[in-house]
């Protein structure tokens, strides 16, 4: 069985599962993004164990691409098409050519909430078409699969596949003389470490996380900003005006990302929802994870709506666009280090079963569905 899996990026949290499926099926990866404003130029795509082809492109405008090389795709024999919920020309046009050439189309989604700008809304009813007349969707988590029996699709042909990262990658060991002289390195003291990783833009709702840690009194904690965007300049000024002790340490490629995860005593991801994102999911929260750090994020966030935060156990969720509630979460664990240990110690425990093998039993489910109900 010959399936084609079209995706935008061969990114690093994906590649093991990409390599697992490429074990299992006779499974060829097209890739049509590169662009993405998320994906830093420094981290490169992973190929190894993958080996998919690269689409080019004409760009109608710089977030609408058309990638000629689908059109290749069409007398390919494939028996299923698995397409990612992004890039709005492919998804339509790989579902389209699925439905008139009458093979299974699998569609492989984490959006809890449709996007509220003027060309979503628009668009809408047709990405709702799709969700009702896929022929297997495959979720990130149940939050998402309530989400789409909301919206008519039937349940029994919805299947989740928990969101998930290479563990192995993340969860390196860290002794005590690396932390301190990385410590040394970014000329820290004794001050407990705050770590947000992502970034720098509306959505990640970090005016709410410095307003809220600027309400701390008595407690001496460091924030530290692993990542950039378009707000940099303007949390640096908040920072400073509300004399939040913080430092910017640019982009971390992503194999080095663990060390600084060890080195944090909370990670924190304080994302709100705006018109045109609702974080997916938060793949940052499961690296931390591995790295023993307890997790303080927002209802706005699919890894807290999706159980692998679980709000008082391994981190706190608190309500989005709140910053008090993010100072008392930050607060208690800054206060209480056997807590703060204890939930670090049920987080790291939580994402070792959260692994990219789990997340393939979902494609797996979906593909057997579909080949038994066509």
């Amino acid at each position: 069985m010959k399936i084609a899996f079209i995706t935008n990026l061969p990114a690093h949290y994906v590649v093991l599962l990409f390599r697992l499926l490429k074990k299992k099926y006779d499974l060829e990866f097209y890739f049509t993004g590169g662009h993405e404003r998320y994906w830093n130029e420094r981290n490169e795509f992973e190929k190894s164990g993958v080996n998919g082809k690269f689409l080019n492109g004409l760009f109608l405008t710089p977030k609408f691409k058309i990638s000629l090389g689908l059109f290749d795709l069409v007398n390919r024999k494939y028996r299923v098409f698995i397409k990612t919920i992004d890039d709005r020309f492919a998804l339509f046009f790989i579902f389209l050519t699925a439905k008139i050439t009458r093979r299974p189309f699998i569609l492989w989604t984490g959006l809890w909430s449709h996007p509220q700008t003027l060309i979503h809304k628009i668009t809408f009813p047709f990405v709702k078409f799709i969700y009702r007349h896929s022929d297997a969707i495959v979720t990130y988590r149940e939050h998402v699969k309530k989400y789409l029996i909301s919206l008519g699709v039937e349940s029994e042909k919805v299947f989740c596949a928990p969101h998930s990262v290479d563990n192995s990658v993340l969860n390196g060991s860290v002794s005590c003389d690396q932390i301190l002289r990385l410590k040394k390195d970014l000329d820290l003291s004794g001050e407990k470490v705050i770590l947000y990783v992502g970034r720098f833009e509306e959505c990640k709702g970090l005016d709410f996380l410095i307003d809220g840690l600027s309400r701390i009194n008595g407690l001496d904690f460091i924030v530290l900003f692993i990542g950039n965007g378009s707000q940099e300049e303007a949390i640096r000024n908040q920072c400073n005006e509300l004399s939040v002790k913080y430092r910017f340490l640019g982009h971390i490629v992503n194999k080095d990302l663990y060390q600084y995860y060890a080195l944090a005593d909370i990670f924190v991801l304080p994302s709100i929802t705006t018109k045109n994102f609702k974080e997916p999911w938060g793949l940052v929260i499961n690296e931390a994870m591995n790295q023993r750090c307890p997790i303080v994020t927002t209802d706005a966030v699919g890894a807290a709506a999706g159980d692998l935060v679980e709000d008082g156990h391994n981190g706190y969720i608190v309500p989005e666009k709140n910053s008090e509630a993010l100072k008392e979460a930050i607060e208690k664990l800054l206060n209480n280090d056997e807590q703060r240990l204890e939930m670090g110690h049920n987080a790291k425990e939580k994402i070792s079963a959260w692994t990219p093998q789990r997340t393939m039993e979902g494609f797996v489910q979906a593909i057997d569905y579909v080949n038994t109900h066509r």
